[in-house]
């Protein structure tokens, strides 16, 4: 998948608001951009999340990882136990 400069831009601000939100905020920020739900933001979540674990920034990381697991759940890209 290739993303344009603005997409991305559009993933990295949803990202820092998921980052900054108070605990249990998570749904309502994601359902108030539903056309940012796909591969590209969760691919976009995992690469954040790599550089936080090079940065020493485990809790960041793990939470994003977190996030991006549910929502390859809900689109169907991850496998249910």
């Amino acid at each position: 998948m290739i993303l344009t400069q603005e997409r991305q831009n559009q993933y990295f601000d949803l990202i820092d608001r998921l980052l900054g939100c108070p605990n249990g905020q998570e749904p309502e920020i994601l359902t108030a951009q539903p056309e940012l739900i796909d591969v590209g933001l969760i691919q976009t979540m995992l690469q954040v999340a790599i550089v936080f674990v090079h940065q020493g920034n485990e809790e960041g990381a793990k939470f994003l990882i977190h996030v991006a697991r549910e929502l390859s759940k809900e689109l169907g890209l991850y496998p249910q136990n």
